[in-house]
């Protein structure tokens, strides 16, 4: 590495206690630093690190790690503020696959994860140059470096040698390793998070006397909210504002305050930043907005400087309603109500909208942040914060951008299992979908990408605010339903037809009612009762009546909840009011989710009723309101009870020859492009997928000769033309089937040249594929959720019907059984109409096979396996196209911050 690329590989990432340091490669400059960090260890951390308590090793050291790097050798260190505060390096000998590691933590900055953090990033530099295994000898009674090993989850063996013990670090990562780093992001986050939502004081910087000015807005709802800390004011032109002590800068301020509202002009942002960071400021919450690139960069690196955390900048603020916190540092009107549900939001305007739509329903909230242009705090840190504050059980966010999505899925995986994650699906417009090359690529719309996302987190994605508060106030208020089976009872026939059609739109099913149960039912319902599914009530049905008809359909087993909707009528002997008291006073059922109710006369969307026993009943507007809220709390019932699943690892892999074919493709086109058919062909057998027999024919003999051997006596031979300009094969004419005979191979050879020209740089020879259900499997790299792996109809009609599913990679057994079944073309794998179904199995195996190719390769932009052709005994890709682009493998589990 030269030593300007080392000036500028650097990142942050925070410590267990939630301060920030900054990693990147050793330099020159830094040897004084080095020397001072073993100039001030006690004689035991010496001991500890050099086997002795020579001076004099600390200063070889040094001059060895502030040395340029060579090809087998890497240094990083770790600074905090200014300070150097911790040091590790590896350095191979004969083995190139492994390295001899050594690492140096101040001895006041045990504890704290320093080490732990050096070696992460120690080990994905290392994985990226071909080192597999990390060496260490260490004391035997060096119990601190022993437990940092063992902590970092990778596998470890011991070796004892009397006073010392040599320990094997294998850096392949797995499950183990990644939910431990799981477990220390999760700490380092939530400790960095308290200055930010639990504040013991805050200081508005830009607090104005003139109402109306945002600053002062803040404070006000701060101190209506009756924060439980100190409360101060920056303000240089006044001594108070709204009777709260103001001060002409922070540094002027009695004590440093933990948490800093800024909203002063953008120009001034980046100093006043500095300021917070000098003066000892933990958290800020920039709510102004028009900063430029340079005050955004100042900004982002003063946080990092000072260990301060931040939401914003242009953001509407961030409010905590436990006790004793009390803190409302938004400039919303609406004042939060104290409750369970957490919200995250990108746009300010959606969440005031929230913020007055929970108010309505009743529907508290334990806090609520605001993330704006997200420089810093972004939605994986809220929902680790949720996950451990001890309060939050419901939790709605808006996101308009992933900064990480696959450790975004992988938290919210673990997140959702504890409580239900809702979002509004915003960004599904197709008007930034990229110009696609392959129907692989073509099929991988935004919607299905975000879809995947939210699919295998277990995420319940709703198309509108509306749609999310409806389905907010279900879960908030209802335990889940097992299935999606549904009971529709109406007190007016044609409201139950309403409510049928709209729970079957929704994807619900209204099942026809067992015989014993409907003749039940009419026994107490009253005269002119139906009893099929809708149940007809009639309008005179009485207070009884009802709860008993709810009642029984909620025991019976029979249906997973109970959709009641109601018209009230003058004739009626209970009408509205009593009917929903009905519903409310009921003995809650012990088989399904509870009731929910539709009044076609009720003005509000969706609203909480009360019960004597303090529980509440939703009651929605109209029935597709009700029957999308449903819907959504039956999928997460599903999505519960699932199996969590396990990455897919097929045998017989060859991840090196697949790695180094890539590197060579890319060596001799370093702008990227279509692979050739042999080079695909060989790319396929490096992971084991089954592919139609084929061979490259340079001449028209070559081709002949081909044709004969790959297709046999009486047999059929395809032929068709390669070349970058001939991805879609069939719309350039450049397939023929069905060739018999040398005379038939001879005449397509020479057609597909003559017509094709230029354009072809080879003509491909295989056996007609022998018929069964044409399939499409692929990979599509998008830019910003990493690889997603394609699934659906194939043949020449795949774009044109569209249907395809996708998940994405790594996919775990549950994903890959998941995306088999997602489809509308499920039904001819699984057989259908008297046809059998394919091997269920070996399609199984492509798709693990493909989700393991795309997970190796980033440089994979493309692949697309189309047909597929699926029968009972077999799975064969027939034809394939892959391209590669120059692109380099990200760690997405490694910790660091935006």
């Amino acid at each position: 590495m030269t030593r300007t690329a080392s000036r500028t590989h650097e990142v942050c990432a925070l410590l267990a206690d939630g301060s920030t340091v900054r990693l990147r490669p050793a330099r020159p400059e830094d040897r004084g630093q080095v020397m001072r960090l073993y100039e001030e260890m006690s004689e035991d951390s010496l001991r500890s690190r050099f086997f002795a308590m020579s001076r004099r090793s600390g200063e070889q050291a040094a001059d060895r790690l502030c040395a340029p790097s060579g090809p087998g050798h890497r240094t990083l260190v770790a600074v905090h503020g200014d300070r150097l505060v911790g040091v590790a390096e590896y350095e191979t000998a004969d083995d190139p696959a492994s390295a001899e590691i050594a690492l140096a933590v101040a001895d006041d900055f045990h504890h704290r994860g320093v080490g732990t953090l050096l070696l992460e990033h120690l080990a994905h530099t290392a994985r990226e140059r071909g080192i597999a295994v990390f060496t260490a000898d260490v004391l035997a009674d060096n119990h601190l470096i022993h437990k940092v090993f063992a902590d970092l989850g990778l596998r470890v063996t011991r070796q004892f040698d009397g006073t010392t013990v040599r320990g094997i670090i294998r850096l392949a990562p797995d499950e183990r390793y990644l939910s431990a780093v799981d477990l220390r992001a999760r700490t380092a986050d939530t400790a960095s998070m308290q200055p930010l939502l639990r504040p013991r004081s805050i200081a508005v910087i830009g607090a104005g006397t003139r109402p109306g000015s945002v600053g002062r807005a803040i404070l006000h709802n701060l101190r209506e909210a009756h924060f439980a800390g100190l409360l101060h004011a920056v303000n240089p032109h006044a001594h108070a504002v709204l009777r709260i002590p103001a001060y002409p800068s922070v540094a002027g301020l009695p004590h440093p305050p933990d948490l800093a509202v800024i909203a002063i002009p953008a120009a001034a942002v980046p100093e006043a930043a500095v300021q917070c960071g000098r003066a000892g400021v933990r958290a800020l919450v920039v709510v102004t907005s028009g900063l430029d690139a340079g005050q955004s960069a100042a900004l982002t690196a003063a946080c990092r400087r000072w260990d301060m955390r931040m939401a914003g900048p242009n953001c509407l603020g961030v409010a905590n309603t436990e006790e004793p916190v009390r803190m409302d540092a938004t400039f919303a009107v609406t004042k939060p109500l104290p409750g369970t549900a957490g919200v995250a939001v990108q746009s300010g305007g959606v969440g005031i909208a929230l913020l007055d739509g929970l108010s309505r329903l009743g529907i508290g909230i334990s806090s609520f942040v605001s993330l704006g242009d997200k420089h810093d705090v972004g939605s994986n840190d809220l929902l680790q914060w949720w996950e451990c504050d001890g309060r939050t059980d419901l939790a709605l966010l808006h996101l308009e951008s992933f900064g990480n999505p696959r450790a975004f899925s992988r938290t919210a995986r673990r997140v959702a299992r504890g409580m239900p994650l809702l979002t509004v699906d915003a960004g599904r417009s197709e008007a930034g979908r990229r110009a696609a090359a392959s129907h692989t690529a073509a099929a991988a719309t935004p919607t299905m990408t975000r879809g995947a996302l939210f699919s295998q987190a277990g995420i319940i994605a709703t198309r509108t605010l509306g749609e999310l508060l409806d389905t907010a106030a279900l879960l908030h208020s209802q335990p889940l339903p097992a299935g999606g089976r549904v009971a529709v009872v109406s007190s007016a026939g044609g409201a139950g037809v309403l409510a049928a059609d709209a729970c079957v739109d929704a994807g619900l099913t209204v099942p026809e009612l067992p015989p014993d149960l409907m003749k039940e039912l009419l026994a107490l319902l009253p005269d002119g009762a139906g009893a099929g599914n809708p149940v007809d009530i009639t309008p005179t049905v009485s207070v009884q009546a009802l709860s008993g008809c709810v009642d029984r359909l909620a025991e019976s087993g029979a249906v997973d909840g109970v959709l009641v909707a109601l018209v009230p009528t003058a004739p009626a002997t209970a009408v509205g009011t009593d009917l929903c008291t009905a519903l409310t006073t009921r003995t809650p059922a012990v088989r399904t989710a509870g009731p929910v109710v539709v009044r076609l006369d009720q003005a509000e969307r969706v609203r909480l009723l009360p019960t004597e026993d303090g529980r509440t009943v939703p009651s929605f507007g109209e029935p597709q309101s009700a029957a999308r809220a449903l819907l959504h709390a039956a999928e997460r019932a599903r999505w519960l009870a699932r199996p969590q699943g396990s990455v897919a690892e097929p045998a017989g892999v060859d991840s090196s020859g697949a790695r180094a074919l890539v590197e060579e493709f890319l060596a001799g086109a370093p702008a990227g492009g279509w692979l050739d058919a042999r080079a695909t062909d060989q790319l396929l057998a490096h992971y084991g997928i089954p592919r139609l027999r084929q061979a490259c024919a340079a001449t028209e003999q070559e081709a002949v000769d081909a044709a004969a051997r790959l297709a046999g006596p009486g047999g059929g031979a395809v032929l068709k033309a390669q070349g970058p300009d001939l991805v879609h094969q069939s719309e350039r004419g450049a397939v023929l089937l069905d060739l018999h005979g040398e005379q038939q191979v001879r005449a397509a050879y020479r057609d597909l040249t003559a017509r094709l020209g230029a354009a072809v740089t080879g003509i491909v020879v295989q056996p007609m594929a022998a018929p069964g259900t044409e399939l499409l499997t692929g990979i599509v790299q998008d830019e910003v959720f990493g690889a997603l792996v394609l699934f659906g109809l194939g043949g020449t009609t795949s774009e044109l019907l569209a249907d395809h599913a996708a998940r994405l990679a790594p996919l775990t057994d549950t994903d890959i059984r998941e995306l088999l079944t997602a489809p509308r073309c499920a039904a001819w794998i699984y057989g259908h109409r008297g046809t059998g179904p394919v091997d269920v199995a070996a399609l199984e195996d492509v798709l693990a096979r493909l989700s393991r190719m795309a997970d190796d390769l980033p440089e994979l932009a493309e692949a697309e396996c189309n047909p597929v052709i699926a029968r009972p005994d077999e799975v064969t890709a027939v034809d394939v196209r892959v391209r590669l682009l120059p692109r380099r493998a990200s760690d997405p589990y490694l910790r660091r911050l935006p």
